[in-house]
């Protein structure tokens, strides 16, 4: 199964409480701050809700 490597690269600040919630979701709390989510359909539609915030990389587990 593959996952994403998921990245905070904007900053939260003056963004719809929607956004801001979904990168919380995600578990980025700080810019630069990375983490690693299974590839799902879950998943993929929060990154799809803010990908002008985060940059997305898939690795191979």
């Amino acid at each position: 199964m593959s996952k994403l490597e998921i990245t905070l690269v904007r900053s939260l600040i003056g963004r719809p409480e929607t956004q801001r919630t979904t990168v919380n979701t995600l578990g980025l709390r700080k810019l630069n701050q990375t983490v690693v989510h299974n590839d799902n359909a879950a998943i993929r539609g929060m990154v799809n809700k803010v990908s002008h915030l985060v940059s997305v990389k898939e690795i191979e587990a």
